[in-house]
């Protein structure tokens, strides 16, 4: 999928403001730690997460998602008016329904002519969110659209935790819900038009993806409650990276001219570094952010692209690939010119 008139025009993304140690998880998780002769810094030391952020109590996606589009909207320095979509991406809801969409869309105030609905593909929702919109714009059916993600992982951590030490959980259970740990939170939003009309734009080219839905079963989530095969998960997950690299190279260019950043789906160190050897990638152009913010699900891309921005890692003409993998499961990479 190619796009020939698109670019980010505007974007913001938020910290959820309660730094919460691994320390302290391991600190809760103790009584279990010792009841299987586990080591204490356990989280740290298989996913290399120091830490991860909180929102505050209640505090509901559309909020924070609200906000992040707000400050897009003043970076793109447009008009609300003129989006004609809101897509949300966000794993986490408000409620089964109404779409989250719709409450951002209530709390910007936007018109009646602008759409809006919700996209849900677990970690890579925010790329397809941003195909989505890209193509409207490509079609003409819209000039600026906008995808918009709040994620808060304080409820299923916090009760996974105590669900565990008070049912004093066998070691089998305990590591089927290890991955619940490296949840992390924040929020994110872009804004994408067509580029003819904002030439110092980030020129969005579009990008492919695969699937391997066979693997569907690897990890589930509830609200309050994530199931993972860890090791499963991951050796499927680069088989099929691997996959999508190939035609990501073909039908994007980079067998040629290299990214000069990749910007990969954050989850674990081991996550990390296992992807970069498989798909023989460039381990200096990796922006990391995962081990202070752990995994944010679909908002850790942009949230690591604005990252890296800020770092001053990111120059004018620089080609960007995002690169992520989400339970299903599915793969996608795709390429920002910035």
């Amino acid at each position: 999928m190619r796009l020939e008139n698109v670019s980010i025009i505007g974007m913001a993304t938020m910290d959820a403001p309660h730094r919460v140690s691994s320390a302290v998880l391991e600190y809760q998780l103790a009584p279990l730690l010792a009841k299987y002769h586990l080591q204490r810094n356990i989280i740290s030391t298989l996913t290399g997460i120091n830490a991860r952020r909180f929102w505050d109590p209640g505090t509901q996606p559309s909020e924070v998602a609200t906000a992040c589009a707000e400050l897009a909207l003043a970076d793109a320095d447009i008009p609300k008016e003129k989006l004609g979509v809101v897509v949300n991406t966000s794993v986490c809801k408000d409620y089964v329904e109404p779409s989250v969409a719709s409450l951002v869309h209530g709390r910007l105030g936007l018109p009646s002519t602008t759409m809006n609905f919700d996209v849900g593909n677990a970690c890579l929702a925010f790329l397809n969110g941003m195909e989505i919109v890209g193509r409207m714009i490509d079609a003409g059916q819209i000039e600026y659209g906008i995808v918009v993600d709040g994620e808060g992982s304080r409820h299923i951590v916090e009760t996974t935790v105590k669900r565990l030490v008070e049912q004093s959980a066998d070691q089998m259970t305990f590591w089927k819900n290890f991955a619940t740990f490296t949840l992390g939170s924040g929020a994110a939003a872009v804004i994408l038009g067509r580029a003819d009309l904002h030439p110092d734009g980030h020129l969005f080219r579009g990008g492919v993806s695969r699937a391997a839905t066979q693997y569907s079963h690897l990890c589930r989530g509830q609200v309050d409650e994530m199931h993972t095969d860890s090791t499963g998960l991951l050796s499927a997950g680069v088989a099929l990276a691997q996959e999508t690299l190939s035609v990501a190279n073909h039908e994007l260019g980079w067998d040629q001219n290299k990214p000069n950043l990749l910007v990969l789906h954050q989850v674990s160190a081991v996550h990390t570094t296992k992807l970069i050897q498989c798909l023989e990638l460039d381990d200096t152009k990796v922006h990391r952010i995962f081990p202070e913010f752990g995994n944010i699900g679909p908002a850790a891309i942009p949230i690591t692209l604005a990252k890296a921005v800020d770092a001053g890692r990111v120059k004018k003409g620089d080609r960007v690939a995002l690169m992520g993998i989400g339970s299903g499961l599915n793969c996608a990479m795709m390429e920002v010119i910035w």
